[in-house]
């Protein structure tokens, strides 16, 4: 499954602005796909030519509700991006970020009370795993009473715990001092080229976007057709076969082996057969761990 960030923040900060901002998608509450620049596609499209050229993305959606609906909501994203109002001047950005920290804190020590509760509850049973998870529980508690956060507890959460402390968390001030996403979301309307030939450079939620990738351990690799050369997202130690299921699930069903070609080789030879001439193209099976910048070329038969 894709990983998911959800954009959070104060009424009227500008959550739809941002959403739209960086998915072009005008609806509200529905998933988004924010794209990441990547120079490297730029440059592999150039010697391949193809007819369509597509950037990887991360599913961002604007998460709704309100207390523990809003809770339950952000514990099933990977990746909080909050919205800061730095425009209105009722607002002070610094303090808000802090308050939605602490707010955070107490909903997973609450989260941890009230689990260890109910495994309290199971532990009369007798049974020893039960037991030794209201024990952890205990500790956990009290840890996070005595000022910790489940981010800094040392050593594996009890299973079954959804924390939101240990989620990234990136803020964006929506305003002179941070991002102008009312100027953002207006430009995503426009060409690339004439948007950026308006901002004299690239979108300050470009940044934003490579910041949470790698705070996520994505990394990227590529598929180079002429029909469409493609970036592709994977978590970082993932293998040739999980790319080819990133790519389609019939793919990987049907796997045989692995093309593989390091962008750069790809691009200074020029051509896939010249890299396969020059020797700079290897094969390789299922278990091999994909690296960031790989261009794959997955032969498969279903």
């Amino acid at each position: 499954m894709a990983l998911e960030v959800g954009i959070v923040g104060l009424p009227s900060s500008g959550k739809s602005t941002l959403f739209h901002a960086l998915t072009g998608a005008k609806a509200t509450g529905d998933v988004g796909m924010a794209a990441i620049p990547d120079p490297r596609l730029t440059q592999i499209a150039g010697v391949i030519h193809p007819r369509k050229v597509t950037p990887a993305a991360i599913r961002v959606v604007e998460v709704r509700g309100t207390g523990p609906e809003l809770l339950g909501n952000l514990r099933q994203v990977d990746a909080l991006l909050v919205v800061l109002d730095g425009f209105s001047g009722t607002r002070v950005p610094a303090d808000d970020l802090e308050t939605l920290r602490l707010e955070l804190l107490v909903a997973d020590r609450d989260h941890v009370e009230r689990r260890l509760e109910r495994v309290t509850k199971q532990a009369k049973s007798g049974e020893l795993k039960v037991k030794q998870e209201a024990a952890k529980l205990e500790r956990v508690l009290a840890h996070v009473d005595g000022g910790g956060s489940l981010a800094d507890w040392p050593g594996d959460l009890p299973e079954g715990l959804e924390p939101l402390t240990t989620k990234p968390l990136f803020a964006v001030e929506n305003g002179s001092d941070g991002v102008d996403l009312k100027l953002e979301a207006e430009l995503v309307e426009l060409p690339a080229d004439e948007a950026g030939a308006f901002r004299e450079g690239a979108s300050a939620l470009e940044e934003v976007v490579r910041r949470l990738s790698d705070e996520l351990g994505l990394i990227s690799f590529f598929t180079a057709g002429d029909k469409e050369t493609r970036a592709w997202t994977l978590r970082r130690g993932e293998n040739a076969l999980e790319a080819a299921a990133t790519i389609h699930s019939d793919i990987a069903r049907g796997f045989i082996r692995c093309e593989v070609i390091p962008w750069e080789d790809l691009v200074r030879a020029g051509s896939h057969a010249e890299a396969a001439r020059q020797g700079l193209q290897r094969l390789e099976g299922k278990t091999y761990v994909v690296q960031d910048g790989d261009v794959l070329n997955v032969r498969f038969n279903v």
